[in-house]
């Protein structure tokens, strides 16, 4: 799966780099050609001469190279690589990729990169779990990248947590399996629509909820990877995404998201409706703004457009709708029959009774419900791997089908 495949493993200053050496093993035993990239704490922890030798090419850590002259392109290699994997991937190394500092050679070829990029995260638990480093890892998800997520255990400090690199066979077995799954979806063109719709009350004010369009854009971003053309139909959101196969259109109200919608539907073999589309709307609204004049204000609201409704109406044998049911009671029940009453294929139920789901979290936690009425649970989870046990679900159903 991997045989052929250029890498570009980026080794920070870590002590889990002596791990490098047996991924550049591992990777070679797959049939890659693998280019080391030290940074210069890096050599601290292992000599280049060692992963020279196990990569069977020169590790590089400068931009030139001061006893021959040869310079180093980052641009070059960056557009070398078909994957570039940094692991370990320390603090400093996460911060300095998630905000664009370039002062080493392999931030350079990562900022010169078209290719996946992999973070294998090493550090110690406090700084793993310290907001910046959270935040950090999101942002660079955001950009598109991939965290292969640290796991827990004995850290060098001798506390136990989480913050250990991911062990080199399970960092491998995420790059096969990234290889085999980013063509699953090829040539299917899939509509995905996320976060809020925001009704006008006047020119100021509106009515809106809590979505963040977290678990959307990671739906996207996963089948986008997977091979799929993803339009993307979003609300607004603090988010953006940066993916090639990816598509924005980016609407405020649901009847702009009910227009763009069923718009892409008639071309798309997949729709999954993650957005918190607003149920209803103001029936007028003022071209001023209202002013606070009486203790009280009264709003006359219509219904919006159902998009869920509507598209399970039109829905085409060869087309797949999956859609969300966020509930607070009865939650399987009425998750079911809103599959049933929909005419969706799966149904994709949040409680917000579950910790850690829900509204702006960074995990989530589902259940999956088919139209068979079987349901399948999934533990918390950050939501890109939710976005992943979706999709290997709608993948499921359409060999199912």
């Amino acid at each position: 799966m991997l045989k052929g495949k250029k890498i570009l493993l980026g080794v920070t200053g870590s002590i889990a780099a002596y791990k490098s050496a047996l991924l550049v093993r591992l990777l070679k035993k797959e049939g890659a050609e693998v280019q080391v990239v030290m940074t210069d704490a890096a050599k601290d922890f292992i000599t280049p001469l060692t992963l020279a030798t196990l990569s069977e090419k020169p590790a590089l850590s400068e931009f030139s190279e001061s006893s021959t002259g040869i310079w180093n392109n980052h641009v070059d290699l960056g557009l070398w690589a078909d994957l570039i994997l940094v692991a370990p991937a320390t603090a400093d190394t996460l911060a300095k990729s998630a905000n664009g500092i370039c002062d080493n050679l392999l931030q350079a070829c990562y900022l010169s990169a078209r290719c996946p990029v992999f973070f294998a995260p090493a550090m110690d638990l406090d700084m793993f779990s310290h907001p910046s480093t959270q935040a950090n890892i999101r942002k660079l998800e955001s950009y598109g990248n991939i965290i292969i997520d640290a796991e827990s255990g004995e850290l060098a400090s001798g506390l136990e947590g989480k913050g250990r690199m991911a062990e080199p066979e399970n960092i491998l077995e995420e790059l096969k399996s990234f290889a085999v799954s980013d063509k699953r979806f090829e040539g299917k063109n899939i509509l995905i629509t996320a976060g809020p719709t925001y009704e006008p009350i006047d020119p100021v004010r509106f009515i809106g909820n809590h979505s963040s369009g977290k678990m959307g854009y990671a739906i996207a971003e996963t089948l986008a990877e997977w091979g799929a053309h993803v339009n993307l139909v979003t609300g607004p959101t603090s988010l953006n995404i940066n993916h090639p196969r990816v598509s924005v259109t980016k609407v405020q109200s649901a009847e702009d998201m009910y227009n763009a919608s069923t718009k892409y539907f008639e071309t798309s073999q997949i729709a999954v409706l993650a957005a918190a589309v607003a149920d209803y709307t103001p029936q007028k609204i003022s071209k001023q703004k209202i002013k606070k004049k009486s203790d009280s204000l009264q709003l006359d609201l219509v219904k919006t457009h159902d998009i869920a409704a509507s598209l399970g109406k039109i829905k085409k044998e060869d087309q797949l709708i999956v859609g969300f049911a966020l509930e607070t009671e009865n939650e399987f029940t009425n998750a079911s029959e809103k599959l049933r009453k929909k005419n969706f294929d799966l149904v994709v139920l949040n409680s917000l009774n579950d910790k850690g789901a829900g509204f702006s979290y960074d995990t989530n936690k589902i259940s999956i419900i088919g139209k068979n009425g079987v349901k399948k649970d999934y533990d918390l989870k950050p939501k890109k791997e939710v976005a992943r046990d979706i999709a290997n679900s709608i993948l499921g159903e359409l060999n199912h089908q």
